[in-house]
């Protein structure tokens, strides 16, 4: 899979500069599972507003630009979130879901179908975690020097 600096993270924050709305949140408090949207759409106070009265992360999923090494998940020249989502989650999806930033998604060009199968059951405010989805997203340990 190609890399580049014009990957899109699919685990972003609205605040990131270019961020895009890519699915909305489903499923049970249990277990949420996005829904992507038929195409992205750009973050705007309006967007962020039709989450009230709960925070965006918890109706929305967001696409924005990769932050490479300035994020505390990529390591050498790869995302290890999208690593440790494919390694410890199960798949949630048996086939590829539509999704609006797939060609650009540093996911799917680091870990192909494996990480899409997974992709929906990973949300930002997640209040019920499994210990599978609390050991994926934690950041690797930085090396002691």
């Amino acid at each position: 899979m190609r890399e580049g600096s014009d990957s899109l993270c699919p685990s972003a924050e609205p605040s990131w500069r270019g961020a895009v709305a890519f699915g909305i949140i489903g499923g049970s408090p249990a277990e949420p599972l996005a829904k992507y949207l038929p195409a992205a759409l750009p973050v705007t106070e309006a967007l962020l507003d039709l989450a009230k009265p709960a925070t965006p992360p918890e109706v929305f999923r967001f696409a924005a630009s990769c932050l490479n090494s300035g994020c505390v998940h990529f390591k050498g020249d790869a995302c290890t979130l999208a690593s440790r989502v494919v390694k410890l989650l199960p798949e949630v999806m048996d086939r590829l879901p539509r999704c609006a930033i797939r060609a650009s998604c540093r996911w799917w060009r680091q870990e192909g179908v494996a990480a899409c199968r997974r992709c929906p059951q990973v949300v930002t405010e997640n209040y019920n975690p499994s210990d599978s989805m609390r050991a994926a997203a934690r950041p690797p340990t930085p090396v002691a020097s």
